[in-house]
């Protein structure tokens, strides 16, 4: 019985392996039909108009315009109205967002949904390939640095589409996800990879569930803030060159002027950021209740505890200088990105370069 049970585990771990693998095959083809959707979009007359809409010529209008294109039958086609959202608050600009990455074309965006399409599917799989895991090891699949990435990158996209599924204007986000997602599977599979064994004695806890789990979803979650912070400083400086009566150039300009406006950017990762804090403040106090069980103190200053604690005094200090006058904008993005910087380096850095009790998880 014994051995029919670890055979089954061999073929289950194997199968979680093949998974991997093929949701990496239908990631990449979501890569490749987001680069698509992007250059349709930027050779389109209409996306250049719509992106060209001014504040006040939709105030005019009330809404902007529906647009007429020809077909190859020699017909004509009605898409539907960009989007555009002005933001008037004090000391920000009122540009409108940009027409996504679609620029407003019916083969563009049809891309776009291809690009989603098989983003789902690669979501579904490798969610298939961590399950398997967990089946063949016969407990949380979060026990070292493999099961982690795979994990996180689930969350990642998971996310993602939860957004979308909620309505919310979050396509832009889709190549740059799964660009970081193949990365972030290939250096799993590549250097980080551990066959599957069961955990120390001190990790058989139900705070495994509990503390890994919500570690997890905060670092998937604070990425996709991570994410909006960089396109607002690239979308924040592209503005500027306008503003100041400079011409971009021709690339950074196609890109660009389809993406959200910087305000609605700096928003996004301003709420992003403050929806998931209180639950990293509750991963370190479910950690230190966890400990306290495990090695009979609560604290102790390891490394992964001390990093821990940085980064949650790196965002709260990036929430407290957000919500400040004179600390949005550029200063609070650099401070975000920070932040993340140390979430980063409390995963990679601290679980190779440096040893504690947390050590053992090995990678």
């Amino acid at each position: 019985m014994t051995l029919l049970a670890a055979a089954t585990n061999e073929s289950l771990a194997d199968l979680s392996n093949k998974l991997v693998y093929a949701s990496m095959a239908v990631y990449m083809l979501a890569f490749f039909a987001h680069i698509t959707e992007w250059v349709f979009g930027s050779r389109s007359k209409v996306g250049r108009t719509a992106a060209a809409l001014t504040p006040a010529a939709a105030a005019a209008a009330g809404a902007a315009p529906a647009v007429q294109v020809r077909t190859k039958g020699g017909g004509t086609a009605v898409l539907d109205r960009p989007k555009v959202v002005t933001r008037s608050a004090s000391g920000v600009r009122d540009v409108p967002d940009g027409p996504g990455a679609a620029g407003g074309t019916e083969k563009g965006d049809l891309y776009g949904r291809i690009a989603v399409s098989l983003t789902v599917l690669g979501f579904l799989i490798e969610a298939s390939g961590v399950v398997s895991r967990a089946l063949s090891v016969e407990r949380a699949p979060w026990g070292n640095m493999y099961e982690f990435n795979l994990t996180f990158s689930t969350v990642a996209v998971g996310a993602y589409l939860l957004l979308l599924a909620l309505k919310k204007n979050v396509r832009w986000l889709g190549l740059i996800l799964v660009t970081s997602v193949l990365l972030d599977l290939g250096i799993a599979t590549t250097w980080l990879y551990t066959a599957s064994d069961q955990l120390v004695p001190a990790l058989h806890s139900y705070w495994l569930w509990i503390h890994v789990s919500t570690a997890i979803f905060c670092g998937a979650v604070f990425y996709i803030g991570a994410a909006g912070a960089v396109l607002y400083l690239f979308r924040d400086s592209y503005e500027s060159h306008l503003e100041a009566g400079k011409t971009p150039g021709r690339f950074r300009t196609s890109v660009l002027e389809r993406m959200p406006s910087a305000a609605t950017l700096d928003k996004f990762s301003y709420r992003i950021n403050a929806a998931v804090f209180p639950l990293w403040t509750f991963t370190i106090v479910a950690g230190a209740i966890w400990a306290g069980d495990a090695w009979g103190r609560y604290w102790g200053w390891d490394p992964k505890e001390v990093w821990s604690f940085v980064t949650w005094v790196a965002y709260a200090c990036y929430l407290h200088a957000r919500a400040t006058a004179g600390w949005k904008g550029r200063k609070a993005a650099y401070l975000a990105l920070f932040a993340f910087a140390c979430w980063i380096w409390n995963y990679y850095g601290v679980n190779i370069l440096l040893s504690g009790k947390h050590s053992y998880a090995g990678v």
